[in-house]
């Protein structure tokens, strides 16, 4: 296979991003939340965790802690026991509280609109950061990448790379920056219901055409 050139993968990621697009035109944060702060603190519980159960652990959270002082003043063997079926919940409460707690202090209980002040709360990393500006605040900052983007991306041939904040800076050029965040909820999308990790339905893929991994994996 002749190397792509750096114009014709412009031209097919054009193409990708509007299969995508006709594809997942209602692609959005599967997370339920109704506010910025319950966007971070789903965010926080779905680290090794579905979407799913995270809907349904928050569904009785938010109605029991409502603000980040109610989070930062809850006992820690309460938090834990809210959301001990997310897995790893000690380290889950401790961060959340942590996190709650200089929210309060530092930003009048509100959550920060930029990377810099969301990644140095307790618990939030990069993609935790990205997550919230993008859909709490239609904010492009970068691109989300978890386990489906870095999937797809590397079958799509966009990146080899495995590192989540490498991959994300070489998604970054590829994509125009007011779809960043689209641009993650269609790879998840189509990473959850047609790209799956281990039996891709390659035959029934909307972009296989486009992708050099389509009938190989």
């Amino acid at each position: 296979m002749p190397r792509e050139t750096a114009e014709a993968k412009s031209a097919r990621v054009k193409k990708i991003l509007a299969g995508l697009r006709k594809t997942y035109p209602e692609a959005h944060c599967e997370l339920n939340f109704s506010n910025p702060l319950e966007l971070l603190i789903a965010t926080i519980l779905s680290a090794q965790c579905t979407d799913k159960r995270v809907n349904l652990v928050t569904a009785e959270l938010f109605k029991k802690y409502r603000n980040a002082k109610d989070f930062a003043d809850a006992p820690l063997a309460e938090l834990e026991e809210a959301i001990k079926s997310t897995g790893f919940f000690r380290n889950k409460a401790k961060n959340i509280k942590a996190c709650c707690a200089a929210l309060v202090e530092k930003h009048g209980g509100e959550v920060p609109r930029t990377m810099e002040e969301l990644h140095a709360l307790d618990g939030v990393g990069r993609k935790t950061a990205n997550v919230v500006l993008g859909n709490a605040f239609d904010i492009n900052v970068g691109i989300v990448v978890d386990t489906h983007v870095t999937r797809l991306a590397n079958r799509l041939g966009l990146t080899k790379q495995t590192d989540a904040e490498k991959i994300e800076q070489e998604l970054m050029p590829l994509v125009p920056r007011e779809q960043w965040t689209l641009f993650s909820h269609w790879l998840i999308w189509h990473g959850r219901r047609r790209c799956d990790a281990r039996k891709p339905d390659c035959a029934g893929c909307e972009i296989a055409r486009l992708c050099p991994s389509a009938g190989k994996v």
